[in-house]
């Protein structure tokens, strides 16, 4: 759903080249090779063996081990997802200004990250051992740190309303991203 949501917000604009930030094992990178066909997609991440997991699945995909000086060239689109909660909070705008420097003047990132404001996934995160290291962060605060990284804030919505078991009620989602009770949100800027 995430891409989905990528593909409609951002329209047509041209997409060559792909980021996935913190792209773990590879588990989006199937939907954005569909809904981009013709674009290369990089994933890059800090864990070696997700990489390792990730490259021997998809071995047309170029995958690096996030790291200083790692130079990627610039993207037309960055992708991001459930990577900044893990983040430290003091290390947030060094990334967000990373981002920043990838991204095409006419590109777009965009960021998903887990709804503070939803109590559901506040327990799920709480109870999660994957999320031990969690600092969940406000829309606002992610808007805040891509305009410190000199970034403009093109859209901010609310998503994953709908549970998997009432998914004929899907639909519906599309018109509810004013509403900030979804499980999720994602915030898309780009250079001014």
């Amino acid at each position: 759903y995430k891409v989905e949501l990528v593909r409609s917000a951002i329209g047509a604009q041209p997409v060559r080249r792909i980021l996935e930030y913190g792209c773990g094992i590879g588990r989006n990178i199937p939907y954005l090779q569909a809904a981009f066909p013709d674009a290369e997609i990089i994933g890059t991440d800090i864990s070696e063996a997700s990489l390792s997991t990730a490259s021997s699945d998809m071995k047309e995909v170029r995958f690096e081990v996030e790291r200083p000086g790692l130079d990627l060239g610039k993207f037309d689109l960055i992708f991001v997802a459930g990577v900044y909660h893990h983040i430290p909070p003091t290390e947030r705008l060094g990334a967000t200004e990373l981002l920043a420097g990838r991204l095409q003047r006419d590109g777009s990132a965009c960021v998903f990250e887990h709804n503070p404001y939803n109590p559901v996934t506040r327990r799920i995160v709480d109870t999660c051992p994957y999320d031990a290291d969690a600092v969940l962060l406000r829309p606002s605060e992610l808007r805040g740190l891509f305009r410190k990284a000199g970034m403009e804030v093109r859209s901010t919505a609310y998503c994953l309303f709908v549970p998997p078991r009432l998914s004929w009620l899907s639909p519906l989602e599309k018109h509810l991203g004013w509403l900030p009770l979804g499980g999720q949100y994602w915030v898309r800027a780009g250079i001014s």
